[in-house]
């Protein structure tokens, strides 16, 4: 028996360890501090079996703007989870209302540009350089930086990292932001209006005078696709003077939408901000001075960014053994593996019985002890999830059907505090501990109930990015997580089955 010698320890647990989980042995995080009144106290450790079995979130959630500060692209594909694919409809609006594209405009092109997240380090740039670059007549020097997206998946599929973007328009009306759509909404496709082959890279171009080094031309790192310029001749610059430019109302039921997908089924997904589409329609017309005509360049720019309604459609294609345990969930005595998945693929339920909530209110009350800390311990499977891909390195847990908090939450008001310890992530099998130190200690020191059902899922919630405070407990990032894991369940034959772990702290 591991004995806790003072107060100075166990303030340790407090002032550190209630926030971290990591700087003091063991893992009490001082919430039992009250039982211990200067003098020596033991540290006592029980651990109890649970019952946990998996929730079917029916391959959805809600997707909209509200939940997408980020959102997914791409197609991955693996033998636990199956077929997950991710595409992103939105609307898109003119920057300006009834335009003047001028005399004789035609449509040279039109680019649609994403910026997915990417490396941004030292060992993943590659830069290339050229000193006898000319541009509009003058010597220039060229520079072009390229570096690796961030990807969820593989890496390389067949030889190659090659995805292929599609643009189609939407021919469904998509209403107002207020709207809410879920992942698996489906739209009415128009026709393609552009594709490329995407080989996972993105670059950014500078070019600068040979003379002074002035900056002649700037493109930001981003990845550009060509829509096709006779369509928005015929739909944009044909309609010039009509009804259908006049106004946002007007312009949304005429021109009502883009989908971006992928025409494979495996390789990887990518992570993008939707604020940051951007579309530029370039465009020439007739110019006179002094008796002379030429034609004059203009760029045109489409809204694409938060005033637009849009949502990730996330489809799946699930195998057979996922499909049977999906059919099969036993809440009574659990599951032996626990599926978890996020963009609306499956979470996990774990409860404490009755018949453990009163053991430890007996123990409270017979033994005078306090409890110090309080987890549960979920170890990866390695019998079915013994793989290099990246693992959740958090999830959301809250009690279950209760769209709050947990007290572990809101005991603490500190941005970023972690209820998750996450370990061995590089490991086969890795762990987690989730802390429910003050929500048990709620339950069996302050009667606030019998037992105890908490939800778990892949995610983790998210911060306001001025105050460092978390948002709410219906803001999180689950709907553009890609991260997957198969975790031991309820399995009596397994030693790394789910346990509810207390440490008290009594006196000897």
């Amino acid at each position: 028996m591991k004995k806790i010698r003072s107060i100075g320890n166990i303030s340790c647990a407090l002032v550190i360890g209630v926030f971290t989980f990591s700087a003091c042995e063991p893992d009490a995080d001082g919430l039992g501090l009250q039982f211990v009144e200067g003098t020596a106290a033991e540290g006592v450790t029980r651990s109890y079996d649970v019952v946990a079995y998996n929730v079917n979130h029916k391959d959805s959630l809600r997707s909209d703007a509200s939940q997408l500060p980020f959102a997914e692209l791409g197609a991955f594909t693996e033998s636990r989870f199956g077929m997950q694919k991710a595409a992103y409809v939105t609307q898109l609006r003119l920057a300006d209302y009834n335009p003047d594209f001028g005399i004789n405009p035609v449509v040279d092109s039109v680019v649609l540009q994403i910026k997915p997240q990417y490396a941004a380090v030292a060992d993943s740039l590659k830069t290339t350089t050229d000193e006898n670059y000319t541009f509009d007549g003058q010597p220039a020097k060229k520079v072009v930086n390229t570096y690796p997206v961030l990807k969820y998946g593989k890496a390389k599929l067949q030889g190659n990292t090659k995805l292929t973007l599609k643009i189609h328009e939407v021919n469904d009306f998509l209403y107002s932001t207020e709207k809410k759509y879920n992942s698996n909404q489906t739209v009415a496709l128009g026709p393609l209006l552009g594709s490329k082959v995407f080989n996972g890279t993105v670059s950014d171009v500078k070019v600068t005078r040979k003379s002074d080094n002035a900056e002649l031309f700037l493109r930001e790192t981003g990845l550009r696709i060509p829509l096709d310029s006779a369509f928005f001749q015929n739909k944009i610059i044909a309609k010039k003077g009509m009804p259908e430019l006049s106004d946002a109302s007007n312009f949304i039921r005429y021109f009502r939408g883009l989908r971006i997908s992928v025409e494979e089924q495996d390789g990887y997904l990518f992570r993008f901000n939707p604020n940051e589409v951007t579309m530029l329609m370039y465009y020439k017309h007739d110019k006179v001075a002094n008796g002379t005509t030429s034609r004059e360049q203009s760029v045109f720019r489409f809204d694409l960014g938060a005033a637009n309604t849009h949502f990730s459609q996330i489809a799946y294609a699930r195998p057979a053994d996922f499909v049977a345990a999906m059919n099969n969930i036993n809440k009574v005595s659990g599951d032996p593996r626990l599926y978890l998945q996020g963009m609306g693929g499956p979470g996990a339920e774990v409860r404490i019985p009755e018949g453990v909530i009163a053991g430890l209110k007996t123990v409270h009350n017979n033994e005078k002890a306090g409890i110090l800390s309080a987890y549960l311990r979920l170890y990866s499977d390695v019998t079915t999830w013994n793989n290099t891909f990246e693992k959740p390195s958090s999830f959301l847990v809250t009690k279950k059907d209760v769209k709050e908090f947990l007290s572990d939450m809101t005991a603490f008001a500190i941005g970023g505090y972690s209820m998750i310890k996450a370990r061995d992530l590089d490991k086969n099998p890795a762990y987690y501990d989730i802390a429910l130190t003050q929500t048990l200690k709620d339950i069996v020191e302050k009667e606030q109930g019998s037992d105890l059902t908490v939800s778990i899922d892949v995610g983790s919630f998210r911060l306001n990015s001025q105050t460092g405070t978390f948002l709410g407990v219906e803001y999180n990032d689950r709907a553009y997580t890609p991260n997957r894991i198969v975790l031991v369940g309820s399995d009596p034959t397994n030693e790394k089955r789910v346990k509810l772990n207390i440490i008290y702290a009594k006196k000897p």
